[in-house]
C-alpha cells in the first residue's frame, strides 16, 4: 500500500467512495462479499469491516448494528424495506448463483425477470446477479423497477 501511495497510485488518490451495509455480525458479511467478488479486506475493526474492491476508489464497508433489521423481499407494506442493493454483472447467471448459494446466499421464490437474479446475503440484503450478454436491454429496464 505505501509503495502505491508513494508512486501516486490508487491508494494515493483522493476520490474514494463507497457504500456501507448494516450487519448483526459485520465479519461474516465482509467475508462473504469478499469470497463472492475476490474483493479483500483492507482493514477490520470491532464491529467495522472494510472490504477493497481491487480496482478503481470504491469500497464497501460492513458494520456493526444491533438493531439490524432483515428486509422483506419483495417488500411488504409495514414491514423492514431494503435501502439500497448491490448489482454485479456475471458471466454465467445459472454459475454466478451457484456459487453465491454455496457460500452463504439464498435464493428467494420471487424472482423479477429472467436474466436477473435477486439473492439475498447472509444478513438478508437483497442483491442482484445480472448477465448483459443474456438480455442487455432487461436488465436496464430493470434497474428502473427492480430495486
Amino acid at each position: 500500500m505505501s509503495e502505491e501511495k508513494s508512486s501516486g497510485g490508487r491508494w494515493a488518490r483522493s476520490d474514494w467512495w463507497g457504500g456501507v451495509l448494516d450487519a448483526p455480525d459485520p465479519g461474516v458479511l465482509a467475508r462473504f462479499y469478499a469470497e463472492l467478488r475476490g474483493w479483500t479486506v483492507w482493514r477490520e475493526e470491532p464491529g467495522n469491516v472494510v472490504l477493497d474492491a481491487g480496482e478503481g476508489v470504491a469500497y464497501l464497508t460492513v458494520q456493526h448494528n444491533p438493531d439490524y433489521v432483515r428486509p422483506a423481499w419483495p417488500a411488504i407494506p409495514g414491514q423492514q424495506q431494503m435501502m439500497v442493493h448491490l448489482d454485479f454483472e456475471v458471466p454465467d447467471l445459472a454459475a454466478g448463483v451457484a456459487r453465491a448459494v454455496e457460500l452463504g446466499a439464498e435464493v428467494p421464490e420471487h424472482q423479477p425477470q429472467e436474466n436477473v437474479r435477486v439473492l439475498l446475503d447472509p444478513a438478508g440484503h437483497p442483491f442482484a446477479f445480472t448477465s448483459l450478454e443474456e438480455g442487455q436491454n432487461e436488465t436496464v429496464e430493470c434497474r428502473a423497477r427492480c430495486g
